[in-house]
């Protein structure tokens, strides 16, 4: 899925367009957002992390002990495998291969479900990431808000600051 800032790169070749036509007419204001310091710097982000940590931290645990559980069975197989019985060994032999088979789908399961849900919750964080810059846009006036794809902005169009302040809030 491409994220909606990413978006803003076509606007970036039209901004530009605009600029080269629009600057000898009149004056316009325009403004960039750095996306990588909104995302670095959002308390929204760190909420995020810990409502996924919260949410996850079960499976987790049963991921770790279930991986303690198998290196408890291979060190007893290789501690005692030779006083064992030939049955014994290949039933915890196999009971071992099973644990491992078991564990590595629940590991494919638990990452794939992390994945899922901290993309939607970064979906629901641009969204209101993009909504504040629009507000931000709106209330003071500028004709462009250029993100992505910019390879320098001054600071006197930066307004990366005020659109945290105002996510932070």
């Amino acid at each position: 899925m491409e994220s909606p800032l990413k978006h803003y790169r076509h606007y970036l070749a039209v901004a530009l367009l605009c600029l080269s036509t629009a600057a000898t007419a009149a004056d316009v204001k325009i403004g960039f957002v750095n996306p990588v310091k909104v995302m670095d710097s959002a308390k929204q982000v760190e909420s995020a992390n810990s409502r996924l940590e919260q949410e996850f931290a079960p499976r987790q645990r049963r991921i770790v002990s279930a991986q303690q559980e198998i290196k408890k069975l291979e060190e007893r197989l290789s501690r005692d495998g030779a006083i064992m019985s030939e049955d014994e060994q290949r039933r915890i032999s196999r009971d071992v291969l099973s644990m491992k088979r078991d564990l590595k789908r629940e590991q494919d399961e638990f990452r794939e479900d992390y994945n899922l849900r901290r993309n939607e919750e970064l979906d629901k964080l641009q969204k209101k990431i993009i909504e504040v810059i629009q507000d931000v846009a709106r209330e003071e006036n500028y004709d462009f808000i250029l993100s992505d794809g910019v390879v320098w902005a001054s600071e006197r169009v930066d307004i990366t600051e005020t659109v945290l302040r105002r996510l932070n809030r």
